[in-house]
């Protein structure tokens, strides 16, 4: 079974940082793009960052850009985000995705093969 599980969520206070996991199984994660979206209450759901296979490579929303940082870890199927200077409005369930294609596609967040169940980040003001 192909699996995706997201950790690492909590409640900070603006400014802080916060990291979150995203564990792959099921799946050959060196052939995998892995990515982050994003859902606020009452908000659609959005694009926040995307890394190719290799980790060498990585598109952000504009939002996030300077602030949050994609990375992975192949011998651990698993791939972050680190957040920093965090806002109130980057409260959200943040989602993990996988894919084997990579590109500016992600932005729309259509069709990726592997979605996770979330995990909520809260920033209090």
């Amino acid at each position: 079974q192909v699996t995706v599980v997201e950790s690492g969520g909590g409640l900070v206070q603006a400014g802080a940082s916060l990291r979150l996991s995203c564990a792959a199984s099921g799946l050959d994660f060196n052939n995998y793009a892995m990515g982050w979206f994003r859902q606020a209450p009452g908000k659609e759901r959005e694009f926040v960052a995307t890394i190719n296979w290799s980790g060498s490579g990585a598109y952000y929303a504009d939002s996030v850009e300077g602030r949050f940082t994609i990375s992975r870890d192949n011998a651990k199927n698993t791939v972050y985000l680190q957040m920093n200077s965090l806002k109130p409005e980057d409260a959200a369930v943040y989602y993990c995705a996988a894919d084997r294609a990579y590109g500016r596609f992600w932005y729309l967040g259509e069709s990726l093969e592997v979605w996770g169940s979330g995990t909520l980040v809260t920033v209090s003001s």
